[in-house]
């Protein structure tokens, strides 16, 4: 069965890569074979996150940027085609998702922010790498949503928006970018992380969802191997609901 999941040669690049849910899905992912750029805020979380990826014995690219940084986007893409010559699989897994007392509370630049690390980045980050992919003529990208987008709630109103954002454009960017290039989203439910450390347990003992129970970081890495994978080759413009199953 590890064959299924077999990235030798493979190149990856994904967002967010440091910690929580990208953190399982790098090393996951180099695990199965591919060379990994690690990218987020901080250059010395990347750089940590890269050894642990070369211990695995495959190589690795830490590099810091902003994914909500527009600018900051182009000279991400050229670091990792100079490091390895191309990307084979992109995940856009960096977020944010600050809450405020109402819609009235939020400030513009806390709606820019969160606008931008949700859905503006990835977007941008997609459209550059989706190009080169459909010039080599192949390549995987994968979303990482939330199910906010389908269960939007008062505390993070701009979030829910960014996400549900994502993932309209991920059938979008599946019928431009095809049929050379996958883009499905993963759209995960709450997760048992370092992130969600303020209320998780909470969270996890109270949870409706039919599995009673929050996810843990190792449970979307299968479901990202699937999709990286030539295995899922007839599996684009799709969201796969990862949450346990909520009502």
């Amino acid at each position: 069965m590890a064959d299924y999941f077999d990235l030798s040669g493979k190149v990856a690049l994904v967002t967010g890569g440091s910690r929580g849910l990208g953190h399982a899905m790098a090393k996951a992912l180099a695990e199965a074979g591919a060379d990994v750029v690690v990218t987020s805020r901080k250059a010395a979380d990347c750089d940590a996150a890269a050894r642990e990826i070369e211990a695995i014995g495959r190589r690795a690219l830490a590099h810091g940027c902003h994914v909500g940084r527009w600018d900051e986007l182009p000279g991400l893409v050229e670091a990792a085609y100079a490091a390895f010559g191309k990307v084979d699989i992109l995940i856009n897994n960096a977020g944010i998702a600050p809450t405020a007392p109402s819609s009235f509370d939020i400030t513009e630049a806390l709606f820019d922010k969160t606008v931008a690390v949700n859905f503006k980045g990835p977007f941008r980050l997609s459209a550059l790498i989706g190009k080169r992919m459909m010039a080599a003529g192949s390549g995987v990208i994968i979303n990482v949503s939330s199910n906010a987008a389908i269960r939007p709630v008062p505390a993070y109103p701009v979030y829910a928006a960014a996400k549900a954002a994502l993932n309209a454009i991920t059938k979008a960017h599946a019928l431009e970018f095809g049929p050379a290039v996958r883009v499905n989203t993963i759209m995960c439910g709450p997760f048992w992380t370092d992130i969600s450390k303020s209320w998780r347990e909470q969270a996890d003992k109270d949870s409706k969802a039919a599995l009673k129970r929050i996810g843990r970081p190792h449970e979307i890495v299968t479901t990202a191997l699937y999709l990286a994978s030539d295995h899922s080759s007839f599996t684009t413009g799709a969201t796969i609901e990862l949450d346990g199953g909520l009502p």
